[in-house]
């Protein structure tokens, strides 16, 4: 039987006991750092983990640049998370021409081929837009951003980080803050498009999406690229489209993730696409592709899966903390946050336990990693931001996956 995670990934979970108080120092330690390293011209630098190439202008977007920097100090300050202190918001108009530039440039247009766009949740326009009208609350902001919105309706990638799912979260979110039929529709407009796009693949043998992106098609599962962030953007605005609607469409999401699930005794884990060949390399195990980010995305759904989301959750534990770091995205705290959801599913304090565990477990990479580098990573998903996030939440015993659940 193979393999259902590659052990050189992973690392021994350290046996550290939970401690809140250590985790309220990491949130703080973090804040002050990042707040302590800004500046008007480089805004944050980019961490050489998140460094591709010879780039060195600074990041901007939500996903893994300023922008998420000042939602994550904004979000961790309401919280009562945080100290009061700057958030830096006032630079988001800037962060968005920089954001605008990069996007623009022959690189990226390139690289996005001819699904090219700069209207993205987590990468571009619409993220930061979102930010600013969150914190300002501008009537003007909210104009640019109904139009970004609608116009990424039917964008052919049909994932959350470029795609109308990722949007979709922006219009459910500004629907229940205002109560505004706009925006109710907006949300509609692009429920309608996936579930059309949600199609029956005779050779997977159930209903899937089929991404567009990059210049590439494929069928991808994972919350940030594929399947499971659309079914989690549809159950979190269910509500809004009719009892006999869902019905089905949870039905046939729940029977994808059945069908795609790759089982043994270690768990049960997902490839990142459907329909990938069994024999190859032993699937991810990180939220982005892999058992946590199914769990996480899928824990609401209100469908028999618990022996799935359980399994995966077993996975996720016996692989252990990830080695690539702390993160969310790919790290040792975004695989944390799928032990958040089944407690919170099941009620069982196992879960949370082993969350915590995650959560010291990834204090002690944070701090090893800032230490290497001599800096922290500034960034909300792929950095200690989104940690700091992930221990608040285990400190609150919540489960809301930042930008995801909690807007």
């Amino acid at each position: 039987m193979a393999a259902l995670f590659d052990p050189s990934r992973h690392q021994p979970i350290e046996a550290i006991v939970w401690d809140p108080s250590v985790a309220r120092d990491a949130i703080e330690r973090i804040v002050t750092d990042t707040r302590d390293t800004f500046t008007t011209k480089e805004l944050w630098p980019i961490h050489p983990n998140d460094q591709e190439g010879n780039e060195t202008g600074p990041h901007t977007p939500l996903y893994f640049g300023a922008a998420g920097v000042v939602w994550g100090l904004d979000h961790l300050v309401r919280e009562g998370a945080a100290s009061p202190g700057r958030c830096f918001a006032e630079f988001l108009p800037d962060i968005q021409r920089r954001n605008r530039q990069m996007l623009e440039s022959e690189a990226w247009r390139k690289a996005l081929g001819t699904g090219w766009q700069t209207r993205s949740w987590l990468l571009g326009d619409a993220g930061i837009l979102f930010t600013d009208w969150k914190i300002s609350l501008s009537d003007e902001i909210l104009l640019h951003l109904a139009d970004t919105v609608a116009k990424n309706t039917d964008d052919p990638s049909l994932e959350l980080m470029w795609g109308a799912p990722g949007t979709m979260l922006v219009a459910l979110e500004v629907y229940r803050s205002t109560n505004s039929a706009k925006w109710r529709d907006l949300y509609c407009a692009g429920a309608g498009s996936l579930e059309a796009s949600f199609a029956y693949d005779e050779r997977v043998g159930c209903h899937i999406w089929t991404q567009i992106l990059y210049g590439r098609s494929g069928q991808y599962l994972g919350p940030v690229h594929g399947y499971a962030g659309n079914a989690y953007v549809l159950n979190k605005g269910r509500d809004l489209l009719g009892e006999g609607r869902w019905t089905q469409l949870s039905t046939q999401i729940a029977r994808t993730l059945e069908v795609t699930a790759i089982r043994s005794s270690q768990g049960v884990n997902w490839a990142p696409r459907a329909g990938a060949e069994r024999a190859d390399a032993p699937p991810l195990v990180q939220h982005c592709h892999g058992a946590p980010g199914m769990v996480t995305a899928l824990a609401g759904l209100d469908q028999p899966i618990d022996e799935l989301l359980l399994g995966g959750g077993e996975l996720t534990w016996n692989a252990g903390p990830l080695a690539k770091g702390s993160n969310l995205c790919h790290g040792t705290a975004g695989n944390g946050f799928a032990f958040l959801k089944l407690f919170d599913r099941t009620g069982d304090s196992r879960w949370l336990d082993r969350a915590r565990s995650f959560a010291m477990h990834a204090i002690m990479q944070s701090d090893a990693e800032a230490s290497q580098f001599g800096r922290r990573r500034f960034s909300l998903w792929t950095g200690d931001i989104g940690l700091a996030c992930f221990l608040w939440e285990c400190i609150q015993e919540k489960a809301r996956f930042p930008t995801v659940d909690v807007l």
